[in-house]
């Protein structure tokens, strides 16, 4: 390694993190959270885990519960891929959405049964060292005790909280002030802090099969959606096998579809037709 290694190509302030274990995402509370699981004598994937799930409380507008995963992990010298997101629910089909004109962007006709939680389970029961439930101790704390907003997440929050100005179920939860938390402001979500608690004594299965799962459906039929219990129960991950190309001597791996990752496989098989050292 030369001196030059280390030469800022860009404008900017950023300096390379030197440590043994690393753990970093887009919000510095959560990569502590990951940091904590290593602390106690975790591996990687609880570290990744424990931020993932704190996410879902620091930083609403883009993270949720609710959400979907996608997981390429190395395990020795094997690449694994996770696929954990949900199926559209079996109600819908060409007929039920023949009276829309364009693509809905909210609400029950948007929502895909949640991935999410199924894909902490089974990595944290395949591949992490601590307790489950370890996994959603800051999480769960912040959503308690409540964290101080980021300035990036609090602009999104603000910005995102105007489209739901007709939802006082979301509202009450994501503005119960009626605005969205300000940057710097001590924000708490027991609401969110409870079904975390719930999610991790059972192992997820609150979430897909009992009483979270029972009020999930009743808000679904309660807003007109069409998912219902059977959706939620037939929920299953898949593990799939890495898709790969060749650039230039380096190798890119992606999940296969339905996930977007073939999307950058295709880019770089186009790339291979140019001499991209030449464009420097």
């Amino acid at each position: 390694m030369t001196a030059n290694y280390w030469n800022q190509l860009y404008p900017s302030t950023r300096r390379p993190v030197l440590a043994k274990n690393v753990v970093t995402t887009s919000q510095p509370l959560a990569a502590q959270a990951g940091l904590e699981m290593l602390h106690r004598g975790g591996n990687a994937m609880d570290a990744a885990l424990a931020a993932a799930i704190t996410l879902t409380v620091v930083e609403p507008t883009s993270n949720g519960i609710g959400g979907d995963a996608f997981v390429l992990f190395n395990q020795g010298d094997q690449l694994i891929g996770l696929n954990a997101s949900g199926k559209s629910p079996k109600k819908w089909s060409r007929k039920y959405f023949s009276e829309y004109t364009t693509m809905p962007h909210n609400g029950w006709d948007t929502v895909t049964v949640p991935g999410a939680v199924s894909a902490w389970v089974e990595c944290s029961r395949n591949y992490g060292k601590l307790e489950f439930a370890d996994l959603f101790e800051p999480a769960i704390r912040y959503a308690r005790e409540g964290f101080l907003v980021s300035p990036v997440t609090a602009n999104s929050w603000a910005l995102q909280v105007d489209h739901f100005n007709d939802r006082e179920d979301l509202l009450s939860t994501f503005a119960p002030g009626g605005r969205a938390p300000r940057a710097g402001e001590l924000f708490k979500n027991p609401c969110i802090a409870e079904t975390l608690h719930k999610i991790s004594e059972s192992k997820g299965e609150a979430f897909y099969h009992g009483d979270l799962a029972e009020k999930i459906i009743a808000h679904s039929k309660a807003q007109g959606g069409a998912m219902e219990l059977e959706d939620l129960h037939s929920h299953r991950v898949e593990w799939v096998s890495p898709l790969s190309i060749d650039v230039q001597n380096f190798d890119l791996y992606e999940l296969p579809p339905n996930g977007q990752g073939l999307a950058a496989l295709i880019a770089l098989g186009i790339c291979r037709y140019f001499n991209l050292e030449s464009l420097n």
